[in-house]
Order: C-alpha cells, then structure tokens, then sequence
C-alpha cells in the first residue's frame, strides 16, 4: 500500500509523518508528473482552500484528481480538504473537486483565535482527541454521505464510499485512529 499525500500547501508533513508512524509508505503529490507513480489512497491535507483548488487547477491536477476519486480512490480530507471535497459550501459560490455529498460552512469556528481542542465520539472508532484549527463544519450530508462525528450538534467528519471528511486535525494528535479508519478504507476499497 502507499498512500499519497497533496503538498501543495498546508499541513501535509504531519500526515506524512502519521503514515510513517504507521509503517506505510507514502510520496508527495506536487506536480502532474507525481499522479503517474501507483499510490492506493489520497490525503488532501488541511490548509487553505483556496490557495490549493488554485494550485490544483494551475498545475493541471484538478480534472485527472477529480476523475480519480469518482472512480473510486480512497480520499482522506482534513479541514481545507473537506472543504475542496464538498459539493456545496454555504458561505462560499465556489466549489472545488466537489465530489462528496455534503454542505460544508467555511471557517465556522471563526478566524485562529476561534480554534480549540476537545474530544468526542467518531462512529467506528470511539472517544477521540479533536483539534480545529480556523475550521468548517459539515452543515448536511445527504445521498449515500453519512455523519460519523458531531461537536456542539455540528456534524465535524463524515463517509461517504471511499470518501472521509474531517473538521478537525488527527495529524496533530498522537491518535493515529482515523489515519487506521482511512487505511482500512484504502485496503477494502469499495468497487
């Protein structure tokens, strides 16, 4: 298994450094070339939205990342990726990969100063640390999408096939559980 990584902007080193931790090779995604090595899973780290659809799309990355995760990649997105993974965002008329059926709030927790840590239930896996850092929220699912964590009655992560979204920052935790959801997900990808 090996699980690619999007650096082109955010926290992308400390889900590297989660991967690593969990024995599982992983590469950076930086350039078109990069989409050409094999890799089984994606992480769109968090960071800043827009900065990175940008880049997506400069660097040519956009449409053959798109194409890929509606065929089935596995694809893990945190803060800024679930923003770029959501088909709508309320407080935003752009949308990006927009492959995941949810409504995603834009910076809902308010600027830096409005982030915190706490700990909550996540379906599959239990009580764990969240950290959120300037985050969004998941303000619906629907379809097939399905809520896997709330904090304050806000829905914070979410599945949908081979899709997971989190509000939060498990990269910053010493808890590596959603990294081991995700990786389970990878290797029983659904067809």
């Amino acid at each position: 298994m090996q699980i690619a990584v999007l650096a082109l902007q955010g926290a992308f080193i400390e889900h590297e450094q989660m991967l690593q931790r969990l024995g599982v090779p992983s590469f950076e995604i930086r350039n078109r070339e990069d989409i050409e090595k094999p890799f089984d899973g994606l992480i769109i780290p968090g960071g800043e939205s827009t900065v990175q659809g940008k880049l997506l799309r400069e660097l040519e990355l956009f449409e053959p990342l798109q194409e890929m995760i509606a065929a089935g990649l596995p694809v893990f997105g945190t803060c800024a990726g679930l923003l770029l993974l959501a088909k709508e965002i309320r407080n935003d008329d752009r949308t990006y990969l927009a492959t995941m059926n949810i409504t995603a709030v834009r910076n809902a927790y308010g600027r830096q100063l409005g982030s915190f840590h706490t700990e909550a239930e996540f379906a599959e896996i239990g009580l764990i640390p969240m950290t959120f850092i300037r985050a969004p929220y998941i303000e619906r699912v629907f379809g097939d999408a399905k809520a896997l964590a709330t904090v304050d009655d806000h829905i914070v992560a979410a599945r949908q096939g081979n899709q997971l979204v989190c509000a939060f920052h498990p990269e910053l935790e010493d808890s590596a559980s959603v990294h081991r959801l995700f990786l389970n997900m990878v290797q029983n990808r659904q067809v």
